[in-house]
């Protein structure tokens, strides 16, 4: 296991469904601020917002925060993260990174801690997370990402081989719905921003595909839950719903 990670929010003010989207209010504070919260509830390591605008760095230090201010026009989330890594910690003292998206305001702090596990394994580049389908529309929605992953019941993490927006694998069994939450190992990480597009990476438009086009081993750590994703204002409200649900619930 990594000794020193750190999780790194990218976040911008660009999204094109929901333009503003990480700063809006959701249970009282911006988004992002409810997103950091929750990495810092995970208590995996150092936090830090790698923001585009300075709206977003302001909103994250007014908490106690840390932000880092980077390229507007980083064409992914994984390159502005490195470019924050860089900034960061240009010694190389973080031997381990947490990608956290800035979308996820109800990610459960366990969920951040599960993505860790695999790179237990020193063989593991890259860690992820993901959760059984349930909902037998989401088994065809091409909006649900499938994750293809060597796990036997009752296991719990296990080899990704591939990752697909078909119906896949075929035949009896789970279909896990992956998460976009990543663990890499700083010089996976390192490696990945200088790969070029993949060709499959192109076509399913899943940018991990260029780790494993690249023979990066990807691992996959089971979760129970689906985090809800914020791409429009009906989402927000669902989110706010869900937090506030979750902030009355006693503790078990």
């Amino acid at each position: 296991m990594p000794s020193n990670p750190v999780i790194l929010i990218p976040a911008r003010m660009g999204a094109s469904r929901f333009p503003d989207k990480v700063m809006a209010e959701i249970s009282g504070a911006p988004m992002i601020v409810q997103v950091w919260r929750r990495a810092q509830a995970a208590a995996v390591g150092r936090v830090v917002v790698a923001a585009a605008e300075q709206v977003i760095a302001d909103a994250i230090v007014a908490v106690g925060g840390e932000a880092v201010l980077t390229d507007p026009d980083h064409p992914s989330g994984s390159d502005r993260i490195y470019e924050a890594l860089c900034r960061i910690d240009p010694g190389g003292a973080h031997d381990a990174v947490l990608n956290v998206q800035g979308d996820l305001p109800t990610i459960e702090p366990e969920a951040i801690r599960a993505a860790m596990a695999p790179l237990d394994d020193s063989g593991v580049d890259i860690a992820t997370i993901g959760a059984e389908i349930q909902r037998a529309e989401e088994r065809t929605d091409p909006n649900v990402v499938k994750a293809v992953a060597a796990i036997e019941p009752p296991a719990k993490m296990g080899r990704a081989l591939f990752f697909t927006r078909a119906t896949a694998p075929s035949g009896d069994g789970p279909l896990y719905h992956h998460i976009g939450l990543y663990a890499y190992r700083r010089a996976a990480l390192e490696r990945f921003v200088a790969l070029p597009p993949g060709i499959l990476e192109r076509r399913e438009k899943l940018e991990q595909l260029r780790a494993l086009e690249a023979g990066m081993r990807i691992d996959l750590a089971l979760v129970d839950t689906v985090p809800l994703g914020v791409d429009t204002p009906a989402d927000l409200a669902r989110a706010e719903a869900l937090l506030a649900y979750q902030e009355t619930e006693p503790s078990t």
